[in-house]
């Protein structure tokens, strides 16, 4: 994502993901912030060519006076791509993060089927992929829990949630909206440590220059248990590479992207050599495994 195109970068990451698919009608959940202006500025772009028809929803929580700077940010972003907004105004009083979750979708929900929209894409990323997982952890999660959040799943009768970001990580989004000059807001409860997540966030912020590869591996765990979930051909394919390997040498040392590398040639059919670890290459012949080669 880095470059001196940030935002071809990202609208590729989102074309090629699998998330958001061609001719969906698609309300853009827009709380306006960087991340989910960065989202909708990026649909826009791709809406002609993935035929796509897009509606701003915003929902207000009605926890902070402050909040109607929010819905001005999305209004003004509604206004410079020409296309329809639903606002939602949640009714107050204190709710836990859990009840104002589920009052979210319900309202994006509601306002999707109003526009006859079939998808609600939300802008969560890398970073919070990391702490939905570490967060299910913490609470003695199983399987469900370390496959995080799903790229794309039902929401609500008719209509599906998208997150077509969990791969991109939260700076390139505001690299995106600088890029673009795109306004945006920032919600000071991100500031709130009392909140779990915040906490978390916090935490997670002194770890990574200590552990650069941080979220990039807890996306490949949750990816993996979400695969392994759903008895995906991508799992048993998956399963296939270490098993071979396993039977060959050891697999301490083989890194994951190489097995990936590998595990796609059999998707596609393809053939060719695939390094694994020093010293070893896979061989495979039209989408199937030939044999595993120890270079002397």
């Amino acid at each position: 994502m880095r470059g001196a195109r940030p935002e071809i970068a990202l609208e590729r990451a989102i074309e090629s993901d699998g998330a958001i698919r061609r001719g969906d009608r698609i309300a853009v959940a827009c709380s306006g912030g960087p991340d989910s202006v960065a989202l909708a500025a990026a649909l826009h772009a791709l809406s002609k060519p993935m035929d796509l028809q897009l509606v701003l929803a915003h929902v207000n929580h009605a926890t902070r006076s402050s909040a109607w700077q929010d819905e001005c940010v999305v209004l003004r972003l509604a206004a410079t791509f020409g296309l329809p907004c639903e606002t939602t105004t949640l009714a107050g009083g204190a709710r836990d993060e859990a009840a104002l979750r589920e009052a979210r979708y319900a309202a994006l929900s509601e306002s999707a089927r109003k526009h006859g929209c079939t998808v609600v894409a939300t802008a969560h990323h890398a970073e919070d992929q990391s702490e939905t997982v570490l967060l299910a952890l913490f609470r003695g999660t199983g399987p469900d829990g370390v496959a995080g959040m799903r790229l794309r799943r039902p929401l609500a009768p008719g209509v599906e949630l998208a997150r077509p970001l969990l791969r991109v990580a939260g700076s390139r989004l505001t690299e995106y909206c600088q890029a673009r000059g795109l306004p945006y807001a920032v919600d000071p409860t991100n500031a709130d440590a009392s909140l779990r997540r915040n906490a978390l966030r916090e935490a997670l912020e002194a770890l990574r220059p200590v552990f650069p590869g941080l979220d990039a591996a807890v996306a490949r765990a949750a990816a993996i248990a979400q695969d392994e979930r759903e008895g995906s051909r991508r799992a048993a394919l998956r399963r296939s590479v270490r098993e071979r390997l396993a039977g060959e040498r050891d697999l301490r040392d083989v890194d994951f992207e190489h097995v990936e590398a590998a595990v796609r040639a059999l998707e596609r059919g393809a053939s060719g050599s695939f390094h694994m670890k020093a010293g070893v290459r896979l061989e495979i012949e039209r989408g199937a495994i030939a044999r595993v080669v120890a270079d002397s």
